[in-house]
């Protein structure tokens, strides 16, 4: 019955988002609400960006449905879980009301633009109402040889996780296909990992948000900009992926014992799903602080710029990191229960950074040739 209801949410996800941006591109082509390109973006004409106008009310609308079609069995006899009234609702009515900050700080700037540190500030408060919940990180499980951790620390630390993710999540939506391919394998792995542990409700929401993607995910990158079939989610789509991921994530790496059993390692298993656009973050603003830039000023230094500095067409550089970030993923997921979680991460990090440096080299050497062509042309 759960698997069923589970199916019926993505299903009503998958349609609302057919449904929804077909209409999305008449309108913005009527009223020319347009991307331009410019020396940061790759794409060619000028592309709508609204995509992400139909994620929140397709995901909010699918959840919400379904659920309430199993709260009323409760007519029919049927015996509702109490930690789903107790836990559950104050998270998720919490968790509407961030997504519906961010949607509109989102439509907002995509519309006619923002302040960078309005925007911020709004993350902030969006980030504020989860712990409001009683949803924090709780416990790191052993990662640098810490496990219970108090709420002075905890919710901090998760006020800043929540606004790291979703910016995280924003910055990486430079060539298409690739901030929606990574939330994407994001999402199943983690509804994977809720259906597993019986966590049904948060499944509910991983597979709806997926079901939502599929459709923007063949108009963004197989869509065509002659027959104004394509479209990018904008800072609407972006900003709401990474609420509800850094959410998923975050609950899944809290301890509960009235949702779930103690999973050893459930602190690296969550994030590992979100390494990519959170150790590259870390990498350009590293670079830039290196470099004595300002950290917040857009540049081409991030993960898919290096894999098309190397020669990869932007669909090739996608899928490449996308299989990048299923391998963390996967790995982490195998090795925490053999290996010590600290060990886990540390390898994270020096994969990372090796594969970082070598992607810079490669990088280098292409522009090195070019150079040299150039040269020899004149």
């Amino acid at each position: 019955m759960i698997y069923l209801l589970i199916l019926l949410a993505f299903l009503i996800s998958v349609l609302m988002s057919m449904v929804i941006i077909p209409r999305i591109l008449v309108v913005a082509l009527k009223k020319r609400l347009f991307d331009m390109p410019d020396s940061r973006k790759i794409h060619e004409g000028a592309i709508p960006r609204l995509g992400g106008l139909c994620f929140a009310p397709a995901i909010l609308f699918s959840v919400s449905f379904v659920s309430a079609l199993y709260c009323t069995g409760y007519l029919y006899g049927y015996q509702i879980p109490q930690w789903l009234f107790t836990h559950i609702l104050s998270e998720f009515y919490l968790l509407a009301c961030g997504v519906i900050l961010l949607y509109l700080a989102g439509l907002k700037d995509d519309l006619v633009g923002m302040r960078y540190t309005t925007k911020f500030m709004i993350q902030i408060v969006a980030a504020l109402l989860l712990p409001l919940s009683g949803l924090w990180i709780n416990n790191l499980y052993g990662l640098f040889g810490v496990y219970e951790l108090a709420p002075w620390i905890g919710i901090p630390l998760t006020i800043l996780v929540i606004v790291f993710i979703t910016n995280a999540i924003n910055l990486i939506d430079g060539i298409d296909g690739l901030a929606s391919g990574l939330s994407g394998s994001a999402l199943l792995v983690l509804g994977s990992l809720f259906l597993i542990n019986g966590m049904w409700i948060y499944a509910m929401l991983s597979f709806a948000t997926l079901g939502v993607l599929i459709p923007f995910f063949y108009y963004n990158v197989f869509g065509q900009v002659k027959q104004g079939r394509k479209i990018f989610m904008g800072d609407t789509g972006s900003l709401t992926l990474g609420y509800i991921l850094v959410f998923l994530a975050v609950r899944y790496a809290s301890y509960n014992p009235d949702i779930a059993h103690y999973s050893a390692g459930a602190i690296v298993v969550a994030f590992s799903t979100l390494i990519v656009p959170m150790f590259d973050v870390v990498r350009v603003m590293v670079v830039r602080a290196r470099n004595h830039k300002p950290l917040f000023k857009p540049d081409r230094n991030h993960i898919h710029h290096k894999f098309l500095d190397m020669g990869m067409t932007p669909h090739r550089a996608m899928i490449s990191i996308v299989i990048i970030a299923c391998l963390f993923s996967s790995l982490n997921i195998l090795l925490v229960s053999f290996v010590n979680i600290n060990i886990v991460f540390a390898g994270d990090i020096l994969i990372w950074v090796g594969l970082s440096i070598w992607f810079e080299r490669i990088g280098c050497k292409k522009e090195s040739l070019k150079g040299k062509e150039f040269v020899k042309r004149f």
